[in-house]
């Protein structure tokens, strides 16, 4: 393995939205390996938390509806926006799959709650980095709509959904970011 560009994998990964996806699809084979890198994320007493909705095709546009139909009724009049609501209706429409992240609590509770969480977004990370090596723009949206949308989702028990994986070949150039020294975030201790 060359690690300079594992390490250049890591510091490439980005949020990249949906407005700046292509109509390029992509292919069954990319999905599958990107949900089994998924697969591989760490997690205690391997109760595997991870569960997975993938929406492709028509599935876009229930999705987008339902989206949509939240919005209209969870949002005050004061407060509803009409462009908000063609915005929340838009980037299924613009994403060439969105994933629902859930997670299938461990039902003899074995371990703390916040280790299965962490457990899910640690293979959202593997997702997200797989993403970046296949030139993939995706970003994790986390909208009371899907949070609350164990219904539409068909969520069984002891499952609960922690967002919404949007995904597409992009048109976004690599911008460079700059992370504060790592050196104000670690306290060595050695005696």
């Amino acid at each position: 393995m060359d690690i300079r560009a594992f390490n250049q994998l890591i510091k490439s990964r980005r949020s990249i939205f949906p407005q700046t996806y292509t109509d390029q699809p992509i292919a069954q084979d990319i999905i599958e390996q990107i949900l089994e890198n998924a697969n591989w994320a760490p997690n205690h007493k391997k109760t595997e938390p991870w569960r997975f909705k993938v929406f492709r095709g028509a599935a876009l546009e229930r999705l987008s509806d339902y989206l949509g139909e939240w919005y209209m009724a969870n949002t005050a009049e004061e407060k509803f926006s009409e462009k908000k609501l063609e915005k929340t209706k838009k980037k299924p429409m613009q994403s060439a799959c969105v994933i629902a992240i859930c997670m299938q609590r461990d039902p003899k509770e074995s371990l703390p709650e916040w280790e299965e969480i962490a457990a899910v977004a640690c293979a959202v990370q593997n997702m997200w980095l797989s993403c970046t090596a296949y030139n993939i723009g995706c970003y994790w949206s986390s909208p009371r709509s899907i949070i609350e949308a164990k219904d539409f989702l068909e969520l069984g028990e002891g499952e609960q959904c922690f967002g919404l994986f949007y995904m597409g070949y992009h048109k976004m150039p690599l911008i460079e970011i700059q992370r504060g020294d790592i050196n104000d975030k670690v306290s060595w201790i050695d005696e």
